[in-house]
């Protein structure tokens, strides 16, 4: 109980805006750097949603084709419809594999790299999904932890100005203990989003890559029915 009105009478005491826009190097550092890590994190967020959204709808709508089709040079014809998709990218590597083999055999002599290929285009679409998802993950790890500093720091001087002052007002703790706060605040802000997003953006990627894998098996079939039936 003390302690909530100890926070609530520095809440009362102390003007938040002077704090963010404090000189003072150690927790302008601090703050500098959780703002720079949340702008970052944020603007990766709503870049990535938009991406997997966007990539989601175009795999549903290239495999509805690919599986309309017995061709595989049909599909080819209108793959500039499907950019956004990863299974057409996988569908590219595999089809330029196809292509080269039969344009020097006839015919498909090779399975074993047609199937190396596939799982080349499988992982550098992986790659591609989980770029910048790093910084998410380091945000979510790091963040609490400047945040921590920044605490330990204003404590440290809210003490150091008690001890200085010789007195026992809140006027005199309030600066540092709030400082503390605040530090503690951005540090939670900037890493719950991104443990959040790192860890949905994260599911959708292995959904995805689960797909991809189980296309690759269905372009193998196609293949060889195409080609060896």
């Amino acid at each position: 109980m003390v302690l909530v009105n100890l926070f609530v009478d520095v809440i009362l005491q102390v003007d938040f805006w002077d704090l963010v826009s404090t000189k003072e190097p150690i927790p302008l550092a601090v703050m500098s750097f959780l703002l720079i890590f949340s702008l970052v994190s944020w603007t990766i967020i709503f870049s990535k949603w938009a991406s997997l959204r966007k990539a989601r709808n175009a795999n549903k709508h290239f495999i509805r084709a690919f599986r309309k089709t017995e061709k595989l040079d049909a599909i080819a014809a209108v793959g500039q419809q499907f950019e956004a998709a990863p299974l057409a990218a996988v569908f590219d590597f595999g089809y330029s594999e196809v292509a080269r083999q039969v344009a020097s055999k006839g015919r498909i002599t090779n399975f074993v790299a047609l199937e190396r290929i596939l799982q080349v285009g499988v992982s550098e679409e992986i790659a591609r999904l989980e770029r910048s998802m790093s910084w998410l993950a380091t945000t979510a790890s790091v963040s609490p932890f400047i945040g921590l500093f920044g605490t330990v720091w204003g404590i440290v001087n809210a003490f150091q100005a008690l001890g200085l002052s010789g007195s026992t007002s809140m006027r005199v703790v309030a600066p540092g203990i709030a400082n503390a706060l605040v530090a503690t605040a951005l540090g939670l802000a900037a890493a719950i989003p991104a443990a959040i997003f790192y860890n949905l953006f994260g599911h959708r990627i292995k959904e995805m890559s689960a797909r991809m894998e189980d296309f690759s098996l269905e372009f193998l079939n196609l293949t060889e029915r195409t080609y060896e039936g």
